[in-house]
């Protein structure tokens, strides 16, 4: 597989991208006291088939494993853990999607798309931070993570985050960060350099969602001929006091 140099709505790729099977985001948010599973793209928040979240895993303090259901909705998703985690990851599988020559994006493999002109199998992951002071497990079940190299909580609104980014668990380097995908998706924050490491500053006292693209040629695939990734690190900027 090869890794493209631009990760995220490039001039080479902005036709392919801009299609639903790549240009939606992932991410949790806590509404009305659940963990919602947002599907969307900046201010967006779509509807989506349940069955495509894949897994679900929560996790203490101390990086302890926390038992967790996913509830799946009619138009969305839902996380309920057994008791409130320090940590939460979440990955969705959205499918092969295949571009015919009309333009027109199916949610189906090449190999059942008569003539498809373009395919790309995404999944999207994201990670959130609950807990100030979380011990993180080792995250190999997102293959593209962005792992925090202080805890995000301590660092407060308008200061500088060090991330490293993770591809299959290696330090991927050239990927765009967007350091406030939730209200400003298009805006690039900082690009990681060699050691898959660069600096974004914490957007705001409430939810900050950071966020990283890419996408590698896959040569064996016979549903499609690329494979799409998103991934997503959110986390409270700032303690809410009454």
């Amino acid at each position: 597989m090869r890794l493209h140099s631009k990760l995220l709505l490039t001039a080479a790729l902005g036709a392919l991208l801009a299609g639903q099977a790549q240009a939606h985001g992932l991410w949790t948010e806590q509404r009305r006291g659940n963990i919602e599973v947002i599907y969307g793209h900046g201010a967006e928040d779509d509807a989506f088939k349940a069955e495509k979240v894949s897994g679900a895993w929560a996790y203490d303090a101390a990086g302890k494993m926390i038992p967790v259901t996913i509830q799946r909705l009619d138009d969305h998703a839902r996380l309920q853990p057994l008791t409130p985690p320090a940590s939460l990851a979440v990955a969705l599988d959205n499918g092969a999607w295949s571009q015919t020559a009309d333009k027109q994006w199916i949610n189906k493999g090449r190999d059942q798309v008569k003539d498809a002109v373009a395919s790309i199998h995404t999944w999207k992951y994201s990670l959130a931070i609950y807990r100030e002071g979380a011990k993180l497990p080792t995250m190999e079940r997102l293959r593209l993570v962005i792992v925090p190299q202080v805890d995000p909580l301590a660092v407060g609104p308008g200061k500088p985050l060090p991330v490293q980014v993770l591809m299959d668990g290696k330090p991927a380097a050239g990927i765009e960060l967007f350091g406030d995908y939730r209200s400003d998706p298009h805006t690039v924050s900082a690009t990681t350099d060699a050691q898959g490491k660069a600096k974004v500053l914490v957007r705001n006292a409430g939810l900050n969602v950071i966020a990283a693209q890419a996408t590698v040629k896959s040569d064996k695939d016979p549903e499609a001929e690329e494979h799409g990734f998103f991934t997503s690190l959110t986390f409270v900027g700032e303690a809410h006091h009454e």
